[in-house]
């Protein structure tokens, strides 16, 4: 079991990293929550990962805290969502904002995480319910938000919504990147990513 990894990071490419570890490269497959407050290529790393082994694949799914990492590992454990699905909706939402979607049974704000329908998100309210009961919110989170961490937000609402649309992760992740705008909304982001995709 490989539980953490600290490297260098070589690699980014959403939802992809490479972490070189003494001369061993690891391929990581990280939420864009986790993916936003990675350092620049060449500095130091370290996140808390899961390895998940399956008939066909080996994958190693990387984490910037315990809590998120935990997150994941609740969100696998439920009926019909898998890691892939699993990293989306970590991707479209906070850990604790999350957290208190399934605390509050308000499965309409769930509906709209990439791959989520009416009955996952059902599940997920019913099944992970008990198990985030005694989720403490990250101290400090209530405070309002820094322009950084709007924009933050905005950049992967925006990301979630391509997905959503069929796009995939990389995509949605290049064509946001590709516009340069700061401070635009969520909805300027995707007005402009899918005005460019379409061209």
């Amino acid at each position: 079991m490989i539980g953490r990894l600290r490297g260098v990071l070589i690699e980014k490419q959403a939802p992809e990293i490479v972490i070189d570890v003494q001369g061993v490269g690891y391929e990581v497959l990280v939420p864009m929550t986790t993916l936003y407050n990675l350092p620049p290529l060449g500095e130091e790393v370290a996140l808390y990962t899961q390895f998940i082994v399956r008939e066909d694949a080996q994958q190693l799914f990387g984490f910037s805290d315990v809590r998120a990492r935990r997150l994941f590992r609740d969100l696998i454990k439920v009926n019909g969502v898998g890691p892939k699905m699993a990293l989306a909706i970590m991707s479209g939402i906070d850990s604790d904002e999350f957290v208190r979607c399934v605390q509050d049974g308000n499965t309409a704000a769930l509906v709209r995480l990439p791959g989520v329908g009416k009955k996952t998100a059902e599940r997920l309210v019913i099944e992970m319910r008990d198990r985030l009961k005694d989720w403490a919110p990250e101290s400090g989170s209530v405070s309002m938000p820094t322009p950084q961490a709007l924009g933050r937000a905005n950049i992967a609402e925006a990301e979630a919504a391509l997905v959503a649309l069929g796009y995939k992760p990389q995509e949605a992740s290049k064509a946001i990147s590709a516009l340069k705008l700061d401070d635009a909304s969520s909805e300027e982001l995707i007005r402009a990513a899918l005005k460019n995709m379409i061209k």
